[in-house]
């Protein structure tokens, strides 16, 4: 009995102490991001009386950002560049990857990752976050072999791995039925129902804690949501609107497949032209100074991004577009839609602005995520699909 009773009681502590450790460094990571980006509009808006210096601003801030993240990866731990779920799916299958799940990886992927997010590029955290959770998992199970000869088994430490990456979408998304949803899926051939349990319990508490943070730093005023919609709980629904729904649905699915290739294509183009290739590979720093200038030139608010909404940055663009207005009715007084007046344009209409966004974020998304620094793709890609449904829905 006593035996039983520790080993349930060392999981249960090993679970508190890696959901309140990521959900830390998620918000802390969430903290110093939009301070960031609160920083890059303050630049822009006391530039107003100067359009070049505006421009100068615009683009410098995002063009130094990734490359400090580019450098600061490479010479830290290489291995801490891109999405790094890829990885742990072999790491998982029993592949030894080396240096994959070190200290030095965590450092270059939360200081990287924090670094790209408040640049302002389309860029997300979900990928980069199972990774850094599973490199947590791997560290605390170090520290807890010291006590316990448990942690020092194989089978132990790759179910550790498998609530890692429950923890990881739980924290970043206060999202813990999608976290385990998710390490399932990861472990897909061969998922073992003991996890069940471990994943759910400490993506509960992580999310939780994250939220709570939100709540003491007064970003929310209680737990909620994070990104919170305004259905009607009397009636949420139009049958009517079932159809489209299903035609939204089947949409997605087939440009989330056309989003892959399009990413593949890109990274494919690159890997082809042998000269193009190698001068890359020794001017590393190009690529991504290249890639972040030509979609921060793109979006900048008083040139072209003003068509696209340029000037929103990946959260606001969620909230705007969760708002609770029929923007076509505001066409004459877009000040009263707050920060969501960005969409209106005096020349254009509404829906024009929502597909030119649509189309210039979907290609920028998919070769943003190409540049050698810790990314993910789901948060664009997230932004595209209520855009998607604005275009539906907001002009009717």
């Amino acid at each position: 009995g006593r035996y039983i009773v520790t080993k349930l009681g060392e999981d249960w502590i090993f679970l508190v102490l890696l959901g309140l450790t990521m959900a830390l460094v998620s918000w802390s990571m969430d903290y110093a991001s939009a301070k960031s980006l609160q920083a890059y509009k303050w630049m822009f808006r006391e530039l107003k009386d100067n359009v070049l210096l505006q421009y100068l601003a615009w683009v410098t801030y995002p063009v130094v950002l990734i490359i400090f993240s580019s450098v600061f990866c490479h010479l830290v731990s290489p291995q801490a560049v891109g999405s790094g779920i890829p990885e742990l799916k072999t790491i998982l299958r029993g592949v030894v990857l080396k240096e994959y799940l070190t200290l030095k990886a965590f450092i270059a992927k939360v200081i990287g990752l924090t670094a790209s997010l408040g640049s302002g590029m389309p860029l997300g955290k979900e990928g980069p976050f199972v990774h850094i959770a599973s490199i947590c998992a791997a560290v605390l199970s170090k520290l807890m072999s010291v006590f316990s000869d448990v942690y020092k088994t194989e089978q132990h430490y790759l179910d550790f791995l498998v609530s890692a990456c429950a923890v990881g979408v739980g924290c970043c998304f206060a999202a813990p039925i999608g976290g385990v949803l998710f390490s399932i899926e990861v472990t897909s051939t061969y998922f073992a129902v003991r996890n069940y349990w471990r994943g759910f319990f400490a993506a509960t508490f992580s999310a939780f804690i994250f939220r709570v943070l939100a709540v003491w730093n007064k970003d929310a005023v209680t737990i909620t949501a994070l990104f919170r919609t305004n259905f009607r709980m009397e009636f949420p629904f139009d049958l009517q609107e079932l159809p489209a729904f299903a035609v939204i649905g089947i949409s997605c699915g087939f440009l989330g497949a056309f989003f892959v290739y399009l990413n593949r294509q890109v990274v494919l183009f690159i890997r082809r032209q042998t000269v193009l290739t190698k001068f890359l590979t020794k001017h590393r720093l190009i690529y991504p100074g290249v890639v972040t200038f030509v979609i921060s030139t793109l979006t900048f608010p008083p040139g072209f991004g003003q068509f696209m909404a340029g000037e929103l940055m990946p959260r606001e663009a969620i909230s705007s577009l969760f708002d609770n207005y029929t923007w076509t009715k505001h066409t004459d007084t877009p000040h009263l839609l707050g920060r969501s007046s960005v969409w209106i344009h005096p020349k254009i209409s509404v829906f024009l602005v929502l597909l030119l966004f649509f189309v210039m974020k979907f290609w920028m998304s998919a070769v943003a995520t190409t540049m050698p620094i810790p990314c993910g793709a789901f948060m664009p890609v997230f932004i595209l699909e209520p855009e998607l449904i604005a275009m539906f829905m907001k002009p009717v």
